[in-house]
C-alpha cells in the first residue's frame, strides 16, 4: 500500500512538473511575441534616415540574426518585417541598392535579402557589391518564378541561396531558419580550433572546433587518455582531439580481456567505413575490462569519449614510469595548442579530396591521405 502511494505521488509530481514547464514555456513564448509585436509597431514608424531615406528598422531582444532586406516593392518589405520580426529576427528594410550598400558599411548584418529585379541597381549588382565590401555577410536573392535561372546565376557571384515570391509566412520563416543554420555551420567550420581545459569554472564545449581536456586526466603522446581508478587500475579511451579530427566512428576494435600489452603496442582501433586507425597503449599492463556498450553503440565515443565512450580498463605494471611521458592539466592544454598548430600545417600540406556539405553542422571527414598522415604523425607511441 505504501509503495503504491509513493508511486502515485511520484507520477503526480512528474505530471505537475511537466504541466508547469509547458505553461511557463508558453507564457514565455507569448511574452516574447508581444515584445516583438511592440517592436514591430514602433519600427514601422521609423521611416527617415540621412543616408537611407527609405529605411525602416525593427530590432528585437536577442535576435536570431540581423537582416537587411532590399526591394523596390514596399509591400514585399512590409511582409518581410512583419513575418521575420515575429519569428525572432531584427529586420531593416530599404527600397534600393545604393541605400543598402551605405548601410552595410556602418551596420552589422548577418544577411542581406535582395530582390533580383530592381531598376538601375539590381540584385546581381547588390550581390557583387556586398560580397566585395562585406564578404562576411550572406546574401539571399528574392526572385519570382520566371527569374529562378538568373537567381542561380547570382549564386556564382557569392549569393548563398534564393527564395521565391510570393511566399507564405511559414515558407519564409522555414527558409530563413534553414539559411541561418547554414550560416552557423559555415562560421563554425571557419572558427579556429582551440583547446579547452575543463574545470569547475570552465565547462565542456560541444563545439566540433573546441577540444576538451578534463583537468583530472592524463594524456599520452598518442592521444589516448588515462584515468587512475580507486583500485589502482587505469581506464583509457581516445581523446577529444583524435575523436573530433577523425569525425564519424562506425566501429571499434577492442582488445581481449586478459591480454598483456606493452606501452606503444596497438591497444584498440576505430573504424570509419573500410579504414581503421590504431591507437597504441599508453601503459604496460593487462586488459582487465571492456566497455561492453561500445560494440553495439560506437557512437558513444563520439557523444563523450571521456565518459560513456571509455574503451577499456587495465592493470598497469609500471604506472609511475609510464605517467612520466603523459601530460595533465595546464601542461596538457599547452601540448594541445601545439598539436592544433601541427594539425593545421598537416591540413595545409594535404588537400582534402572528400566531398564537403556545409548545409548542416557535422564532424569533419578526413581524406585518405589525411587519414594516413594523421595516424602516422599523431598516433605514434
Amino acid at each position: 500500500m505504501v509503495i503504491a502511494i509513493v508511486i502515485v505521488t511520484f507520477i503526480v509530481f512528474v505530471m505537475v512538473d511537466l504541466l508547469l514547464r509547458t505553461v511557463l514555456r508558453r507564457l514565455d513564448e507569448t511574452k516574447r511575441r508581444k515584445e516583438r509585436q511592440a517592436a514591430l509597431d514602433i519600427g514601422l514608424r521609423v521611416d527617415v534616415s540621412p543616408t537611407a531615406p527609405s529605411l525602416k528598422s525593427v530590432s528585437v531582444k536577442e535576435p536570431k540574426a540581423r537582416i537587411l532586406a532590399v526591394d523596390d516593392e514596399s509591400i514585399i518589405l512590409d511582409s518581410f518585417r512583419k513575418i521575420l520580426v515575429l519569428a525572432g529576427y531584427s529586420v531593416d528594410t530599404v527600397e534600393n541598392g545604393p541605400e543598402a550598400l551605405g548601410l552595410i558599411q556602418k551596420t552589422e548584418y548577418d544577411f542581406v535579402f535582395t530582390d533580383l529585379k530592381m531598376p538601375e541597381f539590381d540584385g546581381l549588382e547588390v550581390t557583387k557589391a556586398v560580397k566585395h565590401l562585406r564578404p562576411d555577410i550572406d546574401v539571399v536573392i528574392i526572385t519570382g518564378y520566371a527569374s529562378v535561372e538568373s537567381a542561380v546565376d547570382a549564386m556564382k557571384f557569392g549569393a548563398l541561396d534564393y527564395v521565391q515570391k510570393p511566399f507564405t509566412e511559414d515558407e519564409l520563416v522555414a527558409f530563413t531558419n534553414k539559411t541561418l543554420l547554414r550560416r552557423q555551420a559555415r562560421l563554425e567550420k571557419e572558427r579556429p580550433p582551440m583547446a579547452n581545459l575543463v574545470t569547475a569554472s570552465s565547462p565542456e564545449s560541444r563545439s566540433e572546433r573546441v577540444f576538451n581536456i578534463p583537468a583530472g586526466l592524463f594524456f599520452s603522446p598518442a592521444h589516448v587518455w588515462v584515468r587512475i581508478e580507486l583500485n589502482g587500475e587505469v581506464r583509457a579511451g581516445i581523446d577529444d582531439f583524435a575523436r573530433k579530427t577523425i569525425g564519424r566512428i562506425d566501429g571499434v576494435a577492442m582488445p581481449r580481456i586478459g591480454r598483456a600489452v606493452k606501452r606503444g603496442e596497438v591497444l584498440f582501433a576505430v573504424r570509419q567505413g573500410s579504414r581503421m586507425m590504431e591507437f597504441p597503449s599508453p601503459v604496460d599492463g593487462r586488459v582487465s575490462a571492456l566497455n561492453d556498450e561500445i560494440e553495439s553503440h560506437p557512437e558513444h565515443v563520439e557523444i563523450n569519449p571521456y565518459d560513456v565512450g571509455w574503451l577499456c580498463r587495465m592493470e598497469a605494471t609500471s604506472l609511475s614510469s609510464d605517467l612520466e611521458s603523459m601530460r595533465i592539466g595546464a601542461d596538457a592544454e599547452d601540448w594541445y595548442r601545439k598539436e592544433i598548430d601541427r594539425l593545421g600545417h598537416l591540413s595545409d600540406d594535404l588537400e582534402d579530396d572528400s566531398p564537403s556539405d556545409t548545409t548542416t553542422p557535422s564532424p569533419p571527414t578526413l581524406s585518405d591521405a589525411q587519414w594516413s598522415a594523421f595516424s602516422s604523425s599523431f598516433l605514434g607511441a
